[in-house]
């Protein structure tokens, strides 16, 4: 036996990264210092706490939760929302159930204030749901702010300062007492200008924020909290707001549980408090870090959907609120049309959602591996072995299939991806042929749906399918035209018109069922309006996604459309060609419409 040795400038093999004796073994001693300048950073402090109750606790009833990626996540973007954008992003959060929404930042700038009157003036708040706008602590920049509210239902002021101390000593080059000032005044006036400008209407809320809470002292994070809440004079029915933001994350997330566990121990009006979690995930522990807040005694979540916002973003409220569902916890916020969800988040923000993201990725339901795909197989025939065992649904038992956390369906996915893994393994080749041969780019979901057809036809006829009879395939599932015509439509011409309320009508000659016929549809686009006119002879589609692109350059350059839809009741694809980018996304709803009574 040789005797380990710890090469000079190793880690010592003898002890663990928190200095616990550990096992020596080739990879202990392989580990050399990496160069990078360590010395220029310094740790987190750990808090003072011996008693700590949090990792004995379970989150089972959701936090409260407030949106802000009208506000913190739109000031993170390269091109910020337009209006309409905003407005779309604003009516998905309260469909999905969200209660308490910022919605600008009205002092800083024109766009932000008129948005904030639009959804006052036009009624679009309902009357459960509280907005809250941001303020610095200056005077003109509170009354401004408070002037946008007028007339909303619910609303609350939500101010912050600066409190850390690198904050004071390089940016403010103040005393914490001036500091500390700084937001008793801004209170203050926050108060004086909500009982000047805002009638009775207004249920009107507070909340402060001591900025960059992770970089706080905490004695004068709470000092200044206290200070703060003298102010306000929070009491029964009189709750304020105190937000704690990790503005910048600096610690593990059990030690940012722990400041949270102090604070809430140590503020003397507790029961009138409603402490609020604002994580951000430079350390990409963001959602750890919301979570044991939570188990520490934070009352609510600020987040954005999908972790939009500053740098490396805001916490992810989806991911938190699926982590609940996935543990038999209502989110109280409904996730079950998670494509749809992600789809308007990817519009409003102009940024597309990763592949793999948690939950709602164009890949996370689905398995490549050979292993993988047979444990989900089996874990789908064994849960319909114990539904029937005990006379129930699949739907009616405990859910229990291996590599899937949760029920796809649940969030508006469907089985294909996980049914069909089988025929990944061709998928890629099937999809190099037709943009190869045929410059045809299929999204993902179209070439999973594809290289189902195509599996079958090699299960059925045996051998190798060739390039040929791979296009010859396609034509025959995809595209009818006049030399290959089938199912209920073909599509003849088609017109469309634009009021001046940006409302299309769309007029549509076509053969449906053998018969001549006109079809007309208003909508806000020509396809919406095609979906309209189609409801005419029965058919019930709707868009779930689409895309499109040229497939050579040129004036005579022809367009590719794809487009999923439901069709009374199932998922398809549909593409259309055409060197008019209308007429191909028309062509491309007929494919999927005749497909369907195909």
């Amino acid at each position: 036996m040789t005797t380990p040795v710890n090469p000079a400038g190793a880690v010592n093999p003898a002890e663990n990264a928190v200095g616990r004796p550990t096992p020596v073994t080739n990879a202990t001693q392989l580990q050399k210092p990496s160069g990078m300048p360590v010395d220029k950073y310094r740790g987190y402090e750990a808090v003072d706490i011996a008693d700590r109750t949090w990792p004995d606790n379970r989150i089972t009833v959701a936090p409260r939760w407030l949106s802000t990626d009208l506000r913190d996540g739109n000031q993170a973007l390269i091109d910020p929302m337009s209006p309409a954008r905003k407005r779309e992003m604003f009516d998905l959060l309260v469909r999905m159930g969200y209660k308490e929404i910022e919605v600008g930042f009205p002092s800083s700038g024109e766009t932000d204030f008129a948005f904030v009157r639009s959804i006052i003036e036009e009624g679009a708040i309902p009357e459960d749901v509280t907005i809250s706008v941001l303020t610095q602590a200056r005077e003109e920049l509170i009354e401004r702010t408070v002037e946008s509210l007028v007339g909303a239902r619910r609303a609350t002021v939500h101010l912050y300062n600066a409190t850390a101390p690198t904050f004071r000593r390089v940016v403010f080059r103040g005393s914490k007492e001036q500091v500390k000032q700084i937001a008793v005044d801004g209170t203050r006036l926050v108060m004086e200008y909500a009982e000047k400008i805002l009638g009775p209407e207004t249920i009107f809320g507070y909340q402060y924020s001591p900025e960059i809470f992770t970089d706080t002292e905490l004695d004068f994070a709470l000092e200044v909290c206290e200070a703060v809440c003298d102010v306000w004079q929070p009491e029964e029915g009189r709750e304020i707001i105190l937000n704690l933001p990790a503005t910048v994350e600096r610690s593990t997330p059990s030690t940012h549980a722990d400041r949270f566990e102090w604070m809430s121990r140590n503020l003397s009006r507790r029961e009138f408090v409603c402490l609020s979690v604002h994580p951000h995930n430079d350390r990409g522990t963001a959602v750890a870090a919301a979570e044991l807040a939570i188990m520490a005694g934070a009352d609510r979540i600020e987040g954005c959907l999908f972790g939009q916002g500053e740098r490396t973003g805001n916490v992810d409220l989806v991911t938190l609120g699926m982590n609940l569902f996935s543990q038999g916890v209502d989110p109280q916020i409904d996730f079950s049309q998670i494509d749809e969800i992600r789809r308007t988040s990817e519009y409003c923000n102009q940024m597309e959602i990763h592949p793999r993201h948690p939950y709602a990725g164009d890949l996370v339901y689905t398995a490549f591996s050979g292993s993988h795909q047979d444990a989900i197989k089996k874990g789908f025939d064994a849960m319909e072995k114990d539904a029937a065992a005990q006379g129930k649904t699949v739907d009616e038992i405990e859910w229990a299939v291996p590599y899937l956390p949760i029920d796809p369906k649940d969030v508006g996915r469907s089985y294909e991806a996980v049914i069909r893994v089988n025929s990944q393994s061709g998928k890629g080749g099937i999809a190099y042929v037709l943009k190869n041969d045929h410059k045809l780019d299929l999204p993902r979901r179209m070439q999973i749906e594809f290289s189902r057809i195509i599996q079958a036809k090699t299960d059925a006829e045996g051998g190798e399918v060739t390039p040929t009879q791979i296009w010859s395939t396609f034509q025959d599932e995809y595209l009818p035209n006049a030399e290959n015509a089938w199912g209920r439509i073909q599509l003849r011409s088609g017109q469309t018109t634009t009021d001046t309320d940006g409302t299309d009508t769309l007029t549509v000659e076509a053969t449906v069922d053998g018969a001549d016929t006109v079809l007309t549809g208003s909508g806000n686009g020509p396809i919406s309006a095609f979906f309209e006119a189609l409801q005419a002879i029965g058919i019930d589609a709707r868009l779930l996604d689409y895309t499109e692109h040229t497939m050579s350059e040129g004036a005579s350059a022809q367009a590719a459309s794809y487009i999923e839809c439901a069709i009374d009741g199932k998922v398809l694809w549909g593409i259309g060609i055409d060197a008019n980018t209308t007429r191909a996304s028309l062509k491309a709803v007929v494919s999927a419409v005749n497909r369907a009574s195909h």
